[in-house]
């Protein structure tokens, strides 16, 4: 399969199965708990294979950046969900992500882009917005989505960057997760005061799910980033919100409004101008 038609549906195929992982998370009691099982399940199950993989040679730099965005990017999240409900802050965080990450990644980097991909990303950013409805949420809940968004996009270009500069893909990615996943759990262990361990104890089957299936999803959006332009591929990773309305609904059996229908039929539009683009 060409690189232009395996790098978007493998984005695709990661954003339904991050829907799944951020829905599992939203699903436990303990927000923090659950964030730092999945996590640090990740960099338990991809510890052997820095054994495997040659070191990050080149992209040491964006690791350390990427590590401390995602430790930002995982607060905010697990702000926002214990603010709101999945189905008003979910929308909200991924709607912002793809027009940032647009925005600084042609503007401040200067990746191309053309016209049609750059108005497939405008349309699934809108119709992301636009699923919120007659949601409501908070200030509270508000501003930490908003934040998480932001953060979404700036560790997007800061990754995309990293594992074109790295040896191999394999290579970042493994690296990015065991890092990652380390300083998560000192994180959330010293916010909670050691709280979440004994949290862990009731929910670590679906953390350890949610941490093998978060290697899957984001496994696939490095590996297409190190095929592909930033911008329009991580917009197509939003396709995932019809899954996520798919969970909302027949799961955690949130309410389907007229606007979500219409925000589902906006992110496709958006996803074949940048699919024909």
């Amino acid at each position: 399969m060409r690189a232009e038609t395996l790098a978007p549906a493998m984005m695709i195929a990661s954003g339904s199965i991050h829907a799944v992982v951020n829905a599992i998370l939203k699903g436990g009691k303990d927000k923090m708990a659950g964030r730092a099982l999945i996590d640090g399940s990740s960099a338990v199950l991809l510890l052997p294979a820095t054994l495997l993989v040659p070191l990050p040679e080149g992209a040491w730099g964006w690791l350390a950046a990427t590590a401390l965005i995602h430790c930002l990017y995982l607060y905010a999240l697990v702000r926002a969900f214990e603010a709101s409900d999945f189905s008003a802050a979910y929308p909200i965080l991924r709607g912002t992500a793809p027009l940032v990450t647009a925005a600084l990644a042609v503007g401040v980097f200067g990746e191309a882009a053309s016209g049609r991909e750059l108005a497939g990303i405008a349309l699934i950013g809108a119709a992301l917005f636009g699923m919120v409805g007659g949601r409501h949420i908070g200030r509270a809940g508000l501003g930490w989505a908003l934040l998480t968004g932001v953060m979404i996009a700036a560790y997007t270009v800061v990754d995309a960057h990293g594992v074109r500069a790295a040896p191999t893909p394999a290579s970042f990615i493994v690296w990015m997760f065991v890092l990652m996943g380390s300083l998560t759990v000192a994180m959330f262990a010293l916010l909670s005061r050691g709280r979440i361990f004994a949290s862990a104890r009731s929910q670590w089957r679906p953390g350890a799910a949610a941490g093998a299936l978060s290697i899957l999803t984001y496994g696939l959006a490095l590996s297409a980033f190190a095929l592909g332009p930033t911008a329009p591929l991580a917009a197509l990773r939003e396709t995932g919100m019809v899954t996520a309305l798919l969970i909302a609904t027949f799961v955690l059996k949130e309410r389907v409004t007229a606007g979500r229908a219409a925000g589902v039929l906006g992110i496709l539009g958006g996803a074949l101008l940048i699919l024909t683009g």
